[in-house]
């Protein structure tokens, strides 16, 4: 089918809210490494995708997803090999006391058995979130995603939902990424807490990604989840790491980016890049909660943890050690900041660059001093940029920040051509003709 015929079957067929990407949609058609590419053969460079982490189309996870699939694919309630050894392999690389999977098939999957585990181990409810956060696509996580529920179509927080400034360096209240920012933000967790005491509240426990995905690309100052959780605990609720846009190396210097942050959870949810594009999710805990939670009502689910599944997250762990991924997306990531952070001085349209590893933010702005978002010239460059063969997208409550999270594959040289096509494109923006 051609590119008209399948929007208008899109448009005829799916619901209207499910969106596409682009002011002239790209029909894509294959994915190799760090590319994309249409059905005339144009690549694309990948710098959105962070799903298939360890490159599109990866031979070593499409042998093992195809090898298991004509052999066997059933559920849990028989045994199987592959189950036992990827949890292995997964719970070797998180530290002591998590010692407990669960596994399921995506991200939002993960943080609504991250929920109720939480809230079967303490018979409390009530949540602490982060203004700006993203969890997933269930009604219960959209009652705790403050980017759905405070925007377009939400009806905002319910009551057992309690809100936190986000942690924001550049553009919130306590600028930085020192100790004393993390503090005074901290502080309005702390806050949240009295309050719900002084109101005979109880709480379940505090959610949090380690960076911050729909809030902009945020790098959370050092020690906030460490004075923050600290609070949580006091309060006798758990502390729940959200990395399914974050994790499995992404940041570089760590294997789990909550580990930047000097904490350890006592539940971690993934997804997205666990499986390079298979839906696959997991949630780790330690042996108290999971046995807390074992009360008498079964946990099943259909797909969860499947043979397939299983040899696909073996495979993706494979390639992130044997190829050096995590080592490639400091070495990459710190490259590309370097670049990023270079255009600043030529193009005041630059506000902000920050990231870690292949997480990266880019935010743009009218005005350094007043911090005027720029949110039109954002879409109009992420559009150019795609015109260049370079695929970017907007994110962040005032949608003025490019993302930036490809491939683990991304290469130096694929970020040389990002800064160098980015270069140009902001100079066409004050200067048509400079292009």
């Amino acid at each position: 089918m051609d590119k008209e015929t399948i929007l208008a079957a899109r448009q005829a067929h799916l619901g209207p809210s499910l969106s596409l990407s682009y002011q002239e949609p790209l029909q894509i058609v294959r994915g190799w490494g760090a590319y994309l590419y249409d059905e005339n053969g144009r690549p694309y460079l990948d710098v959105v995708n962070n799903v298939c982490h360890v490159g599109h189309s990866h031979p070593h996870v499409v042998a093992a997803l195809a090898e298991q699939a004509a052999l066997l694919n059933t559920n849990t309630r028989y045994l199987h090999p592959n189950i036992v050894r990827y949890a292995e392999r997964l719970l070797a690389t998180l530290p002591e006391p998590l010692e407990v999977c669960f596994f399921v098939c995506s991200g939002s999957e993960a943080n609504e058995l991250a929920l109720r585990l939480a809230r079967t181990a303490t018979g409390v409810e009530d949540l602490i979130v982060i203004d700006g956060a993203y969890h997933g696509n269930t009604q219960a996580l959209i009652d705790i995603s403050p980017y759905k529920h405070d925007g377009p179509g939400g009806r905002g927080a319910p009551s057992f939902v309690h809100t936190a400034w986000m942690p924001d360096p550049y553009r919130g209240e306590f600028k930085g990424y020192g100790r004393d920012a993390a503090r005074q933000y901290a502080a309005h967790v702390a806050q949240l807490i009295a309050e719900m005491q002084a109101e005979g509240r109880g709480l379940a426990g505090m959610i949090a990604e380690p960076l911050l995905g729909c809030g902009g690309q945020i790098v959370l100052p050092e020690g906030y989840l460490q004075e923050a959780f600290t609070a949580v605990r006091a309060a006798g609720g758990l502390c729940i790491v959200d990395e399914v846009q974050v994790g499995f190396g992404r940041v570089g210097s760590h294997f789990w980016a909550f580990e930047t942050q000097g904490v350890v959870p006592d539940i971690v949810t993934m997804g997205k890049p666990i499986g390079n594009g298979h839906p696959l999710g997991a949630v780790v805990t330690t042996r108290a909660i999971a046995e807390a939670f074992d009360n008498g009502m079964e946990y099943f689910n259909t797909f969860g943890g499947n043979p397939v599944s299983c040899a696909v997250g073996t495979a993706v762990l494979d390639v992130i050690a044997n190829e050096g991924l995590q080592e490639n997306a400091a070495r990459a990531g710190a490259h590309l900041l370097r670049g990023l952070a270079g255009l600043m001085d030529r193009h005041p349209l630059i506000g902000d660059v920050r990231g870690l590893g292949l997480f990266i933010g880019v935010e743009l702005v009218r005005d350094r001093t007043t911090l005027e978002p720029a949110a039109a010239e954002a879409t109009l460059i992420v559009e150019r940029m795609k015109d260049a063969g370079i695929l970017l997208s907007i994110d962040g409550p005032l949608h003025n920040v490019l993302k930036l999270k490809p491939p683990l594959v991304f290469s130096e040289q694929n970020a040389d051509f990002l800064v160098q096509t980015l270069d140009a494109v902001l100079a066409e923006l004050v200067d048509p003709a400079a292009v």
